[in-house]
């Protein structure tokens, strides 16, 4: 056969069901291969917004997401898109076409050396040399990008390997169980936890894979320790539950800032430090505060996140190994706390979380639209959000009681990701609300993607809010610089009859009631939605100056 038609086969071996990409000239063969095959070919307009909806993807399915672009700016185009799936731990293979192997080792049209470009972004890269080489290469991506912790691979394909006629047969995939934690290692993890006397869990990333979130949630149980979760570990626990302590993450802290400062144990189970620093939790008492480091892989070398025990294997085996040895040997001392201690810092974020919820001014206050949307969204339905200030307030404000149901790109903290990740959402749960929340910058770095959304006739609904400034780079630049900026003033379309050009439904709010209303009728198109609220970022001062007051109280 055809090389390319075995590379389809072997993506088809692995369970890919859609590929979103850009093709071009040199992925001719692959295309048409395609056409033979069960695989749908999601064609978007722009490669970066590709590698967004296979991120997204990936990251709620568990299998890698799978995106494709041409040589030379296609493949550069990808990048950025590329290093977010990779920082964020998002499972995602990078098909990338290539110019002849006969002109790559000299000046040529388009050709540059991809895989040199992408391999500090990546897991495992590789340029298929031979046709005879694709089965193992795809098997080899999809084990590397799949597992823990996992991320981007990428592939190269000349067009000149696409078009050998090659034998073969697809690798099967065989799923690989992870290695169980050292028992010393539980033994120890347990040791400290029985003689610790304010012990905090600090859920990250890794938390929210299904089983380890369970486990998790019966070692918060059995313990009566409390959960703080970071930004992309919402859903680890319930935010109904009283063992939560909400969201970690604000660079002025936050009130469960205090419970890290007050602690003598952290246990930190499946943590990124890529998405919030250890010297902005670990702020106190640094020489006698002991860590326990709970992942699939070693800690990071920092010198404020220094663990006295490190459990390294599969997560949720480790968390289940702490749970049985509590439950058998020390069964009559569960919970070892009392929950109940924690009551007062809980009931004092979740009274500040609703504090703004009637407030009726306009434009909008952001805890008022956080409100409104928690309510609206159901428990399963999916929220993305976009880089901007708007994601700090969502962080924040916008609590989960499911794991993987607000997805927000905190490792590589990239604009543009929402509105594109949410196509990928859509197509990875059809059955669920998707809703994205964009500033109106990050909203218009890939605006093109309404027209893929238009086009497949998927009821996303994507919601701007309107400020006309770059407002987390003004935010930060009024904290470091006693409250001066730099101009980052711009212009803004007519959204509502931006929408219109796109051939979808679209509204700007004008009265805080509105809002409901406006969702409501939003998800109940036939196909994509936009709704444009204005936002009152005045708040986001108010908020740094109360925060930053709580913090250094002890």
């Amino acid at each position: 056969m055809k090389a390319s038609d075995l590379f389809v086969q072997c993506l088809e071996a692995e369970g890919v069901k859609r590929i979103f990409g850009v093709p071009g000239e040199e992925n001719a063969d692959m295309m048409i291969s395609l056409l033979d095959s069960n695989i749908d070919f999601v064609l978007c307009r722009h490669e970066q917004a590709a590698a967004f909806m296979a991120d997204a993807y990936g990251r709620l399915t568990g299998r890698a997401g799978v995106c494709l672009a041409t040589l030379g700016p296609g493949a550069t185009n990808l990048v950025t898109g590329l290093a977010d799936a990779n920082m964020d731990r998002a499972p995602v293979i990078a098909i990338i076409g290539q110019g002849s192997t006969m002109r790559l080792h000299k000046e040529s049209h388009q050709i540059m050396d991809s895989i040199r470009m992408v391999e500090p972004i990546s897991k495992w890269t590789q340029t298929i040399v031979a046709g005879s080489n694709i089965t193992e290469c795809v098997r080899k991506a999809f084990k590397i990008a799949e597992t823990e912790k996992p991320g981007l691979c990428v592939l190269e394909l000349p067009e000149d390997v696409a078009k050998e006629d090659v034998d073969g047969m697809p690798m099967v995939p065989i799923k690989v169980r992870r290695p169980g934690a050292d028992y010393k290692a539980i033994a120890s993890a347990v040791e400290l936890i029985l003689n610790a006397k304010k012990p905090i869990i600090l859920a990250g990333n890794g938390a929210i894979r299904k089983r380890a979130a369970a486990q998790l949630k019966r070692l918060a149980q059995n313990t009566g320790i409390g959960v703080v979760n970071t930004f992309m570990g919402k859903g680890a626990i319930p935010m109904d539950d009283e063992h939560c302590l909400f969201t970690m993450g604000l660079g002025s802290g936050d009130y469960n800032n205090l419970a890290f400062d007050d602690s003598d144990l952290i246990i930190s189970c499946g943590y990124d430090l890529v998405e919030y620093a250890p010297s902005a939790w670990n702020r106190t008492n640094k020489m006698s505060k002991r860590i326990v480091h709970i992942d699939f892989l070693p800690a990071e070398i920092d010198r404020d996140y220094v663990p006295t025990i490190e459990v390294i294997a599969d997560l949720a085996d480790a968390l289940w190994q702490i749970n049985e040895m509590l439950e058998k040997q020390y069964k009559a001392k569960l919970p070892l706390f009392d929950i109940k201690s924690r009551a007062s810092l809980r009931k004092n974020m979740a009274d500040d979380f609703i504090a703004e919820k009637d407030d009726a001014s306009f434009p909008m206050k952001p805890q008022r639209i956080i409100y409104d949307v928690r309510r609206f969204m159901g428990d399963t339905d999916i929220l993305l959000s976009d880089v901007g200030a708007h994601k700090m307030w969502i962080a924040r404000y916008y609590q989960c009681k499911e794991p993987n149901t607000c997805l927000i790109s905190n490792g590589f903290c990239t604009m543009g990701f929402a509105m594109p990740g949410s196509i990928g959402a859509k197509l990875a749960f059809p059955d669920r609300k998707v809703l994205s929340i964009s500033g109106d910058a990050g909203f218009a770095m890939n605006i093109q993607e309404l027209e893929t959304a238009v086009r497949l006739k998927l009821n996303i609904v994507a919601m701007v809010w309107i400020d006309g400034e770059y407002g987390l780079i003004k935010w930060k630049q009024q904290v470091g610089f006693n409250g001066r900026h730099s101009d980052l003033k711009f212009g803004n379309p007519d959204f509502k009859k931006l929408a219109e050009a796109y051939g979808m439904w679209g509204t700007e709010i004008e009265k805080p009631e509105e809002l409901w209303p406006a969702l409501k009728a939003a998800f109940n198109q036939n196909g994509p939605a936009l709704v444009a609220v204005p936002v009152d970022y005045s708040e986001n001062m108010k908020l740094t100056e109360r925060l930053g007051n709580v913090s250094v109280k002890m």
